[in-house]
């Protein structure tokens, strides 16, 4: 017995010290590079072998001088899923469902609409058919920001998923808002109290609350890019219908405890089954992802990352290991130089022991802001360049060369606007109401650079077809 007590003393002070060194590591590349990143301030928890260490740095507000600590919440965004996908397993194993159900057996909507094979599992692992784009519609749209869940879902009943069934991997916020719908239907409770009382209770996660109505004054104040730096944003009401997907708030203590529950191995608010299901690759259309949690084949681990306006963060662990992190920022980053993820996945790495080959210079996204913001003032450009040649404008409506030289920028204009406001966004997985949600500078620059290439166009026309009043030059 003394010495299989003297073996377990040995082993806690082993984890002890590894654990000091790698937090160690941690705060050393914190202390660096914190300030030189775009975020204010920044949260951890390590966790290994059940051991919970969290910090906080830097301001909860940009020159505030409040600091983030420990046990300061800040928005997690799509780690939520991960929520929302273990309020799902519990209804599960409460025999309230079953993975393979048609989700029109418990939102009767579904039965008459596109989504009606769509499966409970198909939402979980994002092969519903359900697009990017598609979860991302109703961003900025204020009417359907007042919907409840289940109302909600009722509507995306009505919508035609992008892909078949089961037939491809997207992810998609639809997924998880049709999720949070089942769950009220089922557990009779709205999303918030479910969360609250079978996650958040039970786990201890005493500073952690599910957005709805005005953030709480304790939460880190959120920041996004502007023209290379950042400002604070003012994140106003929080609509049921994005709590499913991206709603949740919580500390880096309270996220260290929730680690900890998927680190331990034991059956607690769901079996140790379960916490293996949901880990696991979850089918041939879905290898790297399982049951709300994106899976890293190579090295094991399992991770989600989050990104809210303001905010991002992510949490990682390796089952294996027995080790996770969770790290959140009061910042997003976006295309440009108000960059925060080179800083979060270098202490996530640092925490897992794995390599960080991430340089941060990110030219290709810095030099494709750098092509969207100058074009407004190009534009400006372009237009006191043609008052200036009026003339040879004037000139061109002579011959029909000329003409056809006249307008023709007219027609690329409006195609170029064209790409700047519906066509670009898309390809950013939202619409420009999106991107003015997380990357407002961005945002403004493609609505000027669309006002202005067609203004611009118009103007060459009316310069070469005045007459009298602009006298040549």
């Amino acid at each position: 017995m003394n010495r299989k007590w003297a073996l377990a003393v040995l082993t806690l002070l082993a984890s002890i010290a590894s654990a000091g060194t790698i937090t160690a590591r941690m705060d050393t590349f914190i202390k660096a590079e914190l300030r030189r990143s775009a975020a204010p301030g920044l949260s951890y928890a390590l966790v290994e072998n059940g051991e919970i260490t969290a910090k906080g740095f830097g301001e909860r507000t940009k020159q505030s001088g409040e600091i983030v600590a420990s046990n300061t919440p800040f928005p997690i965004g799509s780690v939520t899923k991960s929520f929302t996908a273990l309020a799902i397993m519990q209804l599960v194993e409460a025999d309230q469902l079953v993975l393979d159900d048609p989700v029109s057996q418990h939102l009767p909507a579904f039965g008459e609409g596109f989504a009606r094979e769509v499966t409970v599992r198909q939402l979980l692992n994002h092969t519903s058919g359900f697009s990017t784009v598609q979860g991302n519609s109703q961003h900025g749209n204020a009417d359907a920001s007042q919907l409840g869940l289940i109302q909600y879902a009722e509507q995306l009943a009505q919508v035609a998923p992008a892909n078949p069934s089961g037939a491809v991997w997207e992810y998609s916020n639809a997924n998880y808002q049709i999720l949070g719908a089942v769950i009220e239907q089922q557990s009779g409770q709205s999303y918030p109290d479910f969360i609250e009382e079978k996650i958040f209770k039970p786990l201890g996660m005493t500073n952690s609350v599910v957005l709805i109505g005005s953030h709480p004054a304790e939460i880190a104040t959120g920041h996004r890019p502007w023209f290379g730096s950042i400002r604070a944003y003012d994140a106003g009401e929080a609509y049921p219908i994005n709590a499913p997907a991206g709603g949740i708030a919580a500390s880096a203590e309270d996220m260290g405890r929730y680690l900890a529950m998927w680190l331990n191995g034991e059956d607690d608010i769901v079996s140790a089954d379960t916490k293996a299901l949901m880990t696991a690759p979850s089918g041939p259309a879905s290898p790297s992802y399982g049951l709300g949690w994106s899976i890293d084949n190579e090295n094991g681990s399992v991770y989600h990352t989050g990104l809210v306006p303001g905010g991002e963060a992510i949490a990682s662990f390796s089952p294996a290991e027995k080790k996770g992190v969770v790290v959140l920022v009061n910042a997003n980053s976006g295309l440009g130089f108000a960059d925060t993820w080179y800083l979060i996945g270098g202490v996530a790495a640092r925490a897992l022991g794995q390599p960080h080959g991430d340089d941060g210079a990110r030219w290709g996204p810095k030099i494709a802001y750098l092509s969207i913001a100058i074009l407004p003032p190009l534009f400006v450009l372009f237009a006191i360049a043609s008052w200036r040649g009026r003339s040879a404008l004037i000139a061109k409506r002579e011959n029909m060369s000329g003409k056809f030289s006249l307008w023709l920028p007219s027609l690329a204009m409006l195609g170029l606007s064209w790409f700047l406001i519906w066509q670009l966004p898309s390809i950013f997985g939202g619409s420009i109401a999106t991107l003015q949600l997380y990357q407002p500078d961005l945002a403004w620059c493609l609505i000027l650079s669309a006002i202005l290439a067609p203004a611009w166009a118009v103007l060459r026309i009316t310069l070469a077809f005045s007459r009298g009043w602009i006298g040549p030059r």
